[in-house]
């Protein structure tokens, strides 16, 4: 159960590494062209969204810190 566990948490973190911005912007061009209302992709998609704001974010400390 640990194992899968970590896998799974492995996978969360490379899936949303390098999907969430293809998956941010790709999901707003299909609901604005018909895709009907999924209650999982509305949610993957405010998911995606929090991480795009926390990258923001860390990118603008970061940059003020310096």
């Amino acid at each position: 159960m640990k194992r899968t566990l970590k896998e799974l948490y492995g996978v969360g973190v490379l899936f949303f590494y390098f999907f969430k911005w293809p998956f941010f912007l790709g999901f707003i061009y299909l609901y604005n062209n018909g895709l009907s209302k999924n209650y999982i992709l509305i949610a993957l998609w405010f998911y995606s969204f929090i991480l795009i704001l926390k990258d923001l974010y860390i990118l603008i400390t970061n940059k003020s810190s310096k």
